[in-house]
């Protein structure tokens, strides 16, 4: 009811327009006319009926003589029918067969089909011929003018009405730009051949925290700030010479890493062969994850090829060692030892003992190790850190730790973490030796993208070599009281973590090393459920350290030295979760165990735990059906990996 009231509304709005009008669709179908144009024309009810056959209407008009004597009527209907399947905006004046003269006058519409609209100009022409035939003062050619200059303005008329609806077009057009662009996360930007804002989407503060929001009209050392301008600059100079730049840089205040994408906008050629306007378009975005992400990559493809290099020679002298320390070991314990060679063989067993230790190192430094993050509170880490670097510090030197406050549970591989800062705190300490200072290491946020940690010192400084080469293996200003890998332990950590260290010189003296580690929040989680631990292990001190763990976890306990026994108890249905050793006595491995239980109970949870590398191939077939836990470990990463099989489907997936 409403649609037919509405139609009705606008068919007596068009009756009251004095021309006659009409609209036909893509179709050539009448979509609707007013009683003018019925009336001027003489068209039947059935022709000026939303619907009717443009085809039809011209056949009728041809009939009646419309269009005056046609030798061929049939031909005149298609010759005005392909017209109108081209239509272009027109005006035209043309004298009917009734002696009365029309103006006729067309424009397309957005949507398809046209508007036309007839206008009586009977009067008009008749004053014109009465004009020419009383004012025989005035010239033919004043006439002719005059006749003209009313022809042309109103064809203006029907321009600037066609100009006007562009114009609507292109606004419309423009607006809808504008919203694409501003839910785009870049900032899409264009600046002048000055380096001057012209058009900005105002997300630069979004890509680049601490940037204006709004930018049009400024510089772009203004809008961008010194630095991360000087740094871009060099790129906007080749784009105004024509080439396109693309460049990645470290945004100064948030941390984060941007790519920049600089296109030509070459300007519009003039008639003298100028181009007037031009500049640059600019495209940034936040690639800090991406860049993230290849670090881990570059890192974890680096350490793959240490352990290729390292892994046998490391198993040779381990081999080796052992034989030196079994040796040197019977011969301090012999009773006739002269005091000079008992002096010889201490010294031997601690070089020997030492060259272990730095195997070690190496085979965490090379191998394969991945990390392990759980959600981890900074302020208990820190005091744990302060307990164990507090009594390996002189009297002169102090601990000076900053927490900031708004930091909560973040995602940290807690042991790697402690690790790297003790190294760089011990390096502090040895930096300042017997005369002390003070060791400031401070943790806060940068911005939402990076948990940043600092130590810093009261000693000499970097030199020059260490700040190009601290992080590089086997490095070390100490001589042969270093190992020169502490640095390159961070180093190795912070890549592997997707974050960075830098070395530098504080200006009032001293050292600074900065780790940057991506600001991860963790998730709230909640107390996992307590279970029936089956615990498969066939080292009896082994396996009583990991049930007193599990006790003290909130778990019940029951243990098994070998496959068979293990497959024994797990029948028992309250038993929720398998806790087995990689390698068991006998001729089963947990592995076997595993498929073997997946036979009887499909939907136990099952984990593997052990010493192996995880280059080690044994390791990696464990890892295919479940996860594995690397030995050592505390009740946390016990806990967390509990929870973490206890979420997977099934015991072992199906290979």
């Amino acid at each position: 009811m409403q649609g037919e009231a509405i139609e009705k509304l606008t068919r007596a709005g068009l009756n009251m327009i004095q021309q006659a009008l009409s609209i036909f669709d893509s179709d050539l179908r009448l979509a609707v006319c007013n009683q003018r144009y019925q009336e001027m024309f003489g068209l039947p009810d059935a022709l000026v009926t939303p619907g009717a056959s443009f085809e039809e209407t011209i056949r009728f008009l041809v009939m009646r003589g419309e269009y005056g004597e046609q030798p061929d009527p049939e031909e005149a209907v298609r010759q005005r029918v392909e017209t109108a399947r081209a239509f272009r905006p027109h005006y035209m004046e043309r004298k009917r067969a009734n002696g009365r003269w029309i103006s006729v006058e067309g424009a397309p519409l957005a949507q398809g089909g046209w508007v036309t609209v007839y206008t009586d100009i009977t009067e008009i022409k008749i004053q014109e011929q009465l004009l020419r035939a009383r004012s025989e003062e005035l010239s033919d050619q004043l006439l002719t003018n005059a006749e003209r200059l009313s022809a042309a303005n109103r064809e203006l008329a029907a321009i600037n009405t066609q100009l006007e609806e562009t114009k609507r077009e292109l606004v419309e057009i423009e607006a809808r730009t504008r919203l694409v662009t501003e839910m785009m996360p870049a900032h899409i930007a264009h600046v002048d051949r000055d380096l001057i804002y012209t058009y900005s989407n105002r997300r630069l503060s979004t890509v680049m925290p601490g940037s204006p929001r709004d930018v049009v009209g400024l510089h772009a050392a203004v809008a961008l700030g010194p630095v991360t301008f000087a740094r871009i600059l060099p790129h906007m100079q080749r784009a105004l010479r024509g080439e396109n730049a693309v460049c990645e840089i470290t945004h100064e205040d948030s941390g984060r890493r941007i790519r920049v994408a600089l296109t030509p906008d070459p300007g519009v050629p003039g008639r003298d062969g100028t181009r007037s306007g031009g500049g640059v378009y600019i495209l940034s975005t936040d690639i800090t994850e991406e860049t993230q992400a290849r670090a881990e990559l570059m890192q974890t493809r680096k350490r793959e090829l240490a352990a290729q290099l390292t892994s046998g020679l490391a198993h040779d002298f381990s081999n080796l060692l052992t034989i030196i320390l079994g040796l040197q070991g019977k011969l301090a314990q012999s009773a006739d030892l002269p005091a000079s060679a008992r002096e010889a063989v201490r010294a031997t067993l601690a070089a020997a003992r030492r060259g272990g230790t730095l195997l070690q190192r190496i085979g965490e430094i090379s191998g394969s190790r991945a990390l392990r993050p759980q959600p981890t509170d900074l302020e208990p880490l820190l005091d744990e850190l302060r307990m164990m670097a507090t009594p390996s510090l002189p009297d002169a030197t102090r601990l000076q730790i900053d927490l900031s406050p708004d930091l909560g549970r973040l995602m940290l591989d807690r042991g790697a973490v402690q690790d790297s800062l003790l190294n760089l705190i011990l390096n502090a300490r040895d930096a300042m030796g017997a005369r002390g200072g003070t060791i400031r290491l401070a943790a806060r946020a940068v911005r939402d993208t990076w948990l940043e940690l600092t130590v810093e010192d009261e000693g000499p400084g970097f030199s020059e070599e260490a700040l190009k080469h601290g992080m590089d293996p086997f490095f070390t200003t100490k001589g042969g009281e270093g190992s020169g890998l502490g640095l390159a332990m961070v180093y190795d950590h912070a890549s592997l973590s997707g974050g960075s260290v830098r070395l530098a010189n504080r200006s009032e003296g001293g050292a600074r090393v900065t780790l940057r580690l991506p600001l991860r929040p963790a998730a709230e989680t909640r107390q996992g459920e307590k279970r029936l631990v089956l615990l498969v292990e066939d080292s009896p001190d082994l396996r009583t350290h990991i049930r007193e763990m599990l006790c003290a976890l909130g778990h019940q306990v029951i243990e098994a030295e070998t496959a068979a026994d293990a497959q024994a108890l797990a029948v028992i249905p309250e038993v929720g979760f398998v806790l087995s050793d990689l390698q068991l006595k006998g001729d089963e491995s947990g592995l076997d165990l595993a498929l073997a239980l997946r036979e009887v109970r499909p939907d136990l949870p099952l984990g593997f735990m052990t010493s192996l590398p995880a280059s080690d191939p044994r390791h990696a077939e464990a890892a295919r059906h479940s996860a594995v836990l690397p030995k050592p470990f505390d009740p946390g990463d016990l806990e967390a990996f509990i929870q973490t099989c206890a979420a997977l489907p099934g015991t072992v997936a199906a290979q």
